[in-house]
């Protein structure tokens, strides 16, 4: 049977009512409609905002954990500050605020980007925002790749955090660790941090996520769509959870990166099991405990700010995503 092809010209325009305007849909360019850069810049600036907004009570926590490195004995929150504050002044509090720059930034860019892109690929279709597993699997995820980029950072500040620090600033920390230590110094910490990060990171995220789920249909339509206080809240609430949980791995992992320094016992192996049972020896379980106080009141605000001046950007940036595919198709 023969067939017939047909050319432009047998195609006959059909007539379009009046007032007709086609549409044309412009997919988001990623998931949450962000790019990948976005998330990275959007994570960046919150992680440096809430570090430096906590410092103080960092600094506090440090000086608490590592036994033996400074004259804090009790581990009454109001006694280490005054002890802090008698012995260095206002300005002991910030000691190491630096190297917390240098490092905050770049290790929440990866931290936030990880997590949104492994989460639009863990969360099963169909199940909403309240797949927790998702949410603390992407969350574990995101936590091994940014300690990568933060350890080192933060074994450089919590040294300079100490009482009577022998270091005068980041470069000198990092010149003379390389030399008396050499680089593996900078890592010894590393599989403690993974480990205490992981479950916390895990208890965080999917706590976050139940919260703000549960706090946006609670606000209904008086809040527009997941606003400020609900992620101060959720965020709040899920930083000072995680941080109790996981505060005996945190001294572990500030003794291994202060050991040696002011004091602090050095480890031959660097193994969780001997730094514990060195502590267990030292100060008994309580020991494990120790700044649990203020490491509870150092994540729950900053996880506030985290999460509200994270989801700020994120807003910022879908509005101007937004507007850019707007002016695109007209």
């Amino acid at each position: 049977m023969a067939t017939t092809k047909a050319t432009a010209r047998d195609l006959l325009p059909v007539p379009q009512p009046s007032g007709f305007h086609p549409t044309i849909t412009v997919s988001p360019p990623s998931h949450d409609g962000l790019h990948f850069w976005q998330f990275m810049v959007a994570g960046s600036i919150a992680g440096m905002i809430e570090h430096m907004a906590m410092f103080p009570v960092d600094t506090i926590k440090t000086q608490m954990q590592a036994l033996g490195s400074c004259p804090i004995k009790s581990a009454s929150l109001s006694q280490a500050l005054k002890t802090i504050l008698k012995s260095q002044g206002p300005a002991g509090l910030y000691r190491g605020i630096s190297a917390m720059g240098l490092g905050a930034g770049p290790a929440h860019a990866v931290y936030f980007s990880v997590y949104e892109n492994c989460k639009e690929r863990f969360v099963v279709e169909g199940s909403g925002n309240g797949n927790a597993v998702a949410h603390a699997s992407a969350g574990v995820v995101a936590t091994v790749a940014s300690d990568a980029v933060f350890t080192p950072m933060d074994m450089v500040k919590q040294r300079l955090q100490l009482s009577n620090s022998p270091y005068s600033g980041v470069l000198d920390c990092v010149r003379r660790v390389v030399k008396e230590e050499g680089y593996r110094a900078f890592y010894a910490s590393y599989r403690t941090t993974v480990l205490m990060n992981a479950p916390f990171t895990a208890v965080h995220f999917s706590t976050y996520e139940a919260m703000k789920k549960g706090l946006s249909e609670v606000s209904g339509e008086s809040v527009e769509d997941e606003r400020l206080v609900v992620h101060a809240t959720a965020g709040a609430v899920a930083g000072a959870l995680a941080a109790v949980v996981t505060t005996p791995l945190d001294v572990v992992k500030t003794q291994l990166q202060c050991q040696g320094v002011c004091g602090c016992d050095r480890f031959k192996s660097g193994s969780i099991r001997d730094v514990i049972q060195t502590i267990l020896k030292k100060d008994g379980y309580i020991g494990l405990m120790r700044g649990w106080m203020p490491r509870m009141l150092f994540h729950a605000p900053a996880a506030a700010i985290c999460w509200s001046t994270y989801e700020a950007g994120k807003a910022f940036f879908q509005d101007v995503n937004c507007s850019s595919n707007i002016s695109k198709v007209n």
